[in-house]
């Protein structure tokens, strides 16, 4: 599972999923990415799982990305705890996921495989995802500008 080395501070405000993404939102290294369409935490386990399900369906063919990393940490209370007596443990490590955001990249394999291998992969994450190639998300790109 991804989590951090060591972090600063061990337990973390919730935070906003405000706005869209400004950072990480063009494909730099594949080919073929996923983007996310509807802001969400991540945990690590659901990143590992679509990266799973990628290589698996690729059979270890080609290269897969992450660029997202889950480095914020959710704590929560045992159940049937009484209001109050403080922040509950550390549970689990997400990644903050906004609209616009490449989560994952595909390249070294023909288009209908990296297509194929990104959707068994959206069905592993709890967000709205589309499949984009590198050309398609540059022209969205220039035309904003």
């Amino acid at each position: 599972m991804l989590m951090p080395k060591r972090v600063k501070r061990r337990k973390q405000f919730r935070g906003t999923m405000a706005g869209k993404a400004l950072r990480g939102n063009k494909i730099t290294n594949g080919e073929y990415g996923l983007v996310a369409l509807e802001p969400a935490w991540i945990k690590s386990n659901q990143i590992e799982a679509a990266r799973i399900a990628m290589t698996r369906y690729m059979k270890r063919s080609g290269k897969v990305f992450i660029k997202i990393f889950p480095d914020k940490p959710v704590t929560a209370k045992p159940a049937e705890t009484r209001m109050g007596s403080g922040k509950g443990a550390l549970e689990y490590w997400v990644a903050v996921v906004k609209p616009g955001r490449v989560m994952f990249e595909v390249q070294g394999v023909p288009e209908e495989v990296a297509k194929e291998a990104l959707r068994l992969a959206m069905h592993k994450l709890p967000l709205k995802c589309k499949i984009a190639s590198k050309e398609e998300l540059e022209e969205v790109a220039g035309s904003e500008n």
